[in-house]
């Protein structure tokens, strides 16, 4: 292991213990609003693609109702479509799954507050390029041939919570950039734990600006 990924997982590891510690209101709140706005589960598992094509379990509050994913793959054709052809995204407020809580949730990320615990097993970094879908990934190559040159270097680190094209645009990025700019963060000779700092330092501006 070189020094950087030492370092790496030690930072991972304290900010994320540090952030769940100072959020602890958020963690015994939001499941009971969940209870009460949409029932059981209030955690949602999601399987991603993370270090080497490795398959894990991704973890979130839940923001949309239980049947999600069958009302998008067996219901719902034109959501599927709109899906797809937006870069495998949809807005909150255009998605009918998003339950009303969800919509809260998302517009200020707390949804993903729990990827902090996929962060303390090792499968996330705190830092990272985005968690795929593996499904995302086959279809996204297809589309953009091109990028499956980096593919690679995107699996050859693990996925992060927040990344270099979060903090500098979000979801109004089309694929094709992102997967450069993943690419690029991955890449041996740009590994720095202090460019890792200034993502981490300019997450909460990009949150903000989101709203």
């Amino acid at each position: 292991m070189t020094f950087y990924l030492f370092f790496k997982r030690i930072l991972d590891v304290l900010v994320a213990l540090a952030l769940i510690l100072i959020f602890l209101p958020i963690w015994l709140i939001i499941p009971i609003l969940i209870l009460f706005d949409s029932g059981w589960p209030v955690f949602f598992k999601h399987k991603r693609t993370g270090l080497h094509g490795v398959q894990f379990s991704l973890y979130k509050f839940r923001s949309m109702v239980k049947d999600a994913d069958d009302i998008l793959h067996q219901k719902n054709s034109l959501l599927l479509n709109k899906f797809k052809k937006n870069d495998w995204k949809i807005k909150a407020s255009e998605d009918p799954r998003v339950t009303h809580l969800g919509r809260v949730l998302r517009s200020l990320t707390i949804d993903e507050f729990p990827q902090l615990f996929n962060v303390i097993k090792g499968e996330m970094s705190m830092v990272g390029p985005r968690a795929y879908l593996k499904e995302e990934l086959l279809e996204q190559m297809k589309r953009y041939p091109d990028t499956r040159k980096y593919l690679r270097l995107i699996l050859s680190v693990k996925p992060g919570i927040t990344g270099i094209w979060q903090v500098n645009g979000r979801n109004e990025i089309p694929f094709i950039k992102r997967a450069q700019m993943d690419a690029s963060y991955a890449k041996k000779t740009n590994q720095n734990i202090f460019f890792d700092l200034k993502i981490l330092f300019q997450t909460p501006g990009a949150m903000i600006n989101k709203w």
